[in-house]
């Protein structure tokens, strides 16, 4: 199993530059479950004083007297243990008094959890910090899974903490081109494989043998009754929702293709009026997300329908390939399983690819000289469809790009560009006055094939390149 930290650089500097300036902080650290939050405290409580308080569900007592014992760790005060807390007052209490003298590190980890017990906790935590800690020389760090209950109960404008905050940070799934760090025995192909099916999670991705074939590790791992990530989407979602069915029911129809409203209201025969609220749900939780096509304004965004996916590739994962053969995975049939995903795996992947394609092109752009802001997404009109446009706004130049997964020849590529070209027609963005370019990114080209379509002023690209930019 993996073991290995990839380095979360700019999240260690953002806490360490905040610590450092020696003033009281208040952060907020949020982020999806398994992203590696508590990692990245643990790497940044280290070597300094601090007190770390994992919530959970249980008693008010046995939360008061688990505190008083993370106390007394740190400040062998035996008080603590003949007479541990009984509110919340003398917890704030004795710990302003502690940190009006010396700099302390004190982290709350799933907070909303805390506050789950203690509805009350956000007005208090705000009346000391406005009359007390904010004084002090603390550093509280408030950590949390749940993204919508820190959203709104720590970070919304009706929480009574809004605004007490010093800094925030919502952490995010590892970048694509960092899991070579995870997996450098694998192909770059067989890393766009790992990113489909755990995206770049680094709890779901310390569950893969880097030994194993890719699809070998997804059979055991996640397709196997009783693994860590065979049912792992479905906790997930009973932990944030009441009720997740109709969730569940949304979720697999958009993972089996459907992207427009009617489209999953049709699959699905639920009420329109509650896709729609479901749909904004999934969209809070950061699970599902509309898109709109990437030349769209404004209001154009107000007005359009948009299309909706999973943003989260172990979700879409899970709903295309478990959650619709249950039955037989409950059994121990997984071969029904595996013969479905070998003859699908090509087809999502090629979804897939678009995102890694994206990330390619937003990471060539970052070790450029030029700071001109670029806007990259997706195009579709009508029954047209381009896979990933680059807009340059100051230049007005339109960069068309086809995503083919897949091995593509000379004469392949010449009627992809052929057809970019007709589609170009179709895109509204600055008309004639525009500056036209066309590329493909494909899985693999011919050496000799790529350094000609260059000469002729194309951009293509294969994933020698990514595994070129990868090494950099």
């Amino acid at each position: 199993m993996l073991q290995k930290f990839v380095d979360r650089a700019r999240e260690l500097e953002f806490m360490e530059r905040h610590f450092k300036n020696g003033k009281v902080g208040f952060i907020v650290l949020y982020g999806r479950r398994r992203v590696g939050k508590t990692e990245l405290i643990n790497r940044f409580i280290k070597n300094k004083k601090h007190i770390y308080f994992l919530a959970r569900r249980e008693s008010e007592v046995e939360t008061f007297n688990r505190l008083s014992m993370e106390l007394f760790k740190v400040f062998h005060d035996e008080l603590l243990i003949s007479r541990p807390f009984s509110s919340l007052d003398s917890f704030f209490d004795y710990l302003y008094e502690k940190a009006k003298e010396e700099r302390i590190v004190v982290v709350i980890d799933e907070f909303p959890m805390l506050i789950e017990r203690f509805r009350g906790l956000p007005s208090v935590l705000q009346d000391y910090w406005d009359n007390k800690l904010r004084f002090s020389k603390l550093f509280l760090i408030l950590c949390g899974s749940s993204i919508g209950m820190m959203e709104t109960e720590v970070l919304g404008y009706r929480s009574p903490l809004y605004g007490r905050r010093t800094g925030q940070w919502k952490v995010e799934p590892l970048n694509f081109f960092e899991l070579i760090e995870l997996f450098p025995n694998y192909s770059t192909e067989e890393i766009v494989k790992v990113y489909s099916a755990l995206d770049a999670i680094p709890g779901y991705l310390v569950k893969f043998d880097p030994v194993l074939r890719v699809e070998k590790n997804i059979e055991e791992r996640i397709f196997r009754k009783g693994e860590f990530l065979n049912l792992e989407p479905e906790f997930l979602l009973k932990e944030e929702l009441r009720d997740p069915s109709n969730y569940m029911s949304i979720l697999r129809t958009i993972a089996a293709g459907s992207s427009t409203f009617n489209e999953i209201c049709n699959s699905t025969r639920l009420d329109k009026s509650l896709v729609s609220k479901y749909l904004t749900i999934l969209d809070n939780l950061h699970i599902v997300e509309k898109t709109f096509p990437v030349i769209a304004t404004g209001k154009a965004r107000l007005k359009g329908k948009g299309s909706y996916r999973i943003k989260d590739k172990f979700f879409n994962f899970w709903f295309r390939y478990v959650y619709p053969f249950q039955d037989y995975l409950e059994r121990g049939e997984i071969g029904v399983v595996v013969e479905f995903l070998n003859r699908d795996f090509n087809t999502y992947l090629g979804f897939v690819f678009e995102d890694v394609a994206r990330e390619f092109l937003i990471r060539l752009k970052s070790e450029s000289t030029s700071e001109t802001p670029l806007r990259i997404g997706k195009w579709w009109h009508k029954d047209k469809e381009i896979d990933l446009l680059v807009l340059n706004e100051t230049k007005k130049e339109c960069v068309f790009f086809e995503v083919k997964w897949s091995e593509l020849k000379r004469r392949e590529c010449e009627k992809v560009l052929e057809e970019l070209m007709e589609k170009s027609a179709y895109v509204e963005w600055h008309g004639k006055e525009r500056i036209e370019r066309y590329g493909i990114i494909a899985k693999r080209m011919g050496t000799g094939d790529k350094k000609d379509f260059r000469s002729k002023g194309y951009l293509v690209y294969d994933l020698e390149d990514f595994e070129a930019l990868m090494k950099r």
